[in-house]
């Protein structure tokens, strides 16, 4: 395998731990145009099994991205943000191939062996949730799936990916643009 080879492998995979994947559901029914005002739903946040500190960098991140998009934080909100999250450790081994080793010229001067690297990571799941206040019932759904960072000084950029990327989903349509 040429060293192009090995370097595009290696920058693909790395990449590929990096990106938050994103998807969205929402209920077509929903006018977006009317919600202008949103507060957190402290009910269904009590309830994500996340510790506090990474609770509050995510609900900074959200509020800050509804923010960016005009709504403004209200006592009495057109739109209840909650989230969700899960988590799973993934043990992953890489199969470098064949590697020489030998002692030099003469006779079976290289053996050809094998070997592999084992190593484990934490992929995220968060679910942001947006529930019609007044009809309160969920009008839009976001999850972004990624890798966590377990370095706490890359945590709160981190947080911030995941979340900058499932709010681009909405409202609905606005990907599209």
């Amino acid at each position: 395998m040429s060293k192009y080879a090995i370097l595009t492998i290696f920058t693909v995979s790395l990449f590929s731990c990096v990106s938050v994947n994103v998807a969205s559901d929402y209920d077509r029914q929903a006018n977006f145009s009317e919600f202008k005002t949103f507060a957190f739903y402290k009910n269904g946040i009590d309830k994500a099994e996340i510790n506090d500190l990474d609770k509050r960098r995510i609900l900074r991140a959200i509020e800050s991205e509804m923010l960016a998009k005009g709504f403004t934080k209200s006592e009495t909100p057109d739109l209840l943000v909650s989230i969700f999250t899960k988590s799973r450790e993934k043990v992953n081994v890489q199969n470098s191939g064949f590697y020489p080793y030998g002692y030099g010229w003469g006779w079976s001067p290289y053996y050809w062996g094998n070997y592999n690297t084992v190593t484990t990571s934490t992929e995220g799941i968060l679910y942001v949730d947006l529930i019609d206040a007044n009809k309160k019932e969920l009008v839009w759904q976001g999850v972004g799936t990624g890798y966590l960072s377990k370095n706490i000084n890359k945590k709160e950029e981190r947080i911030k990916e995941f979340v900058a990327a499932i709010m681009a989903k909405y409202p609905p349509g606005s990907e599209d643009k």
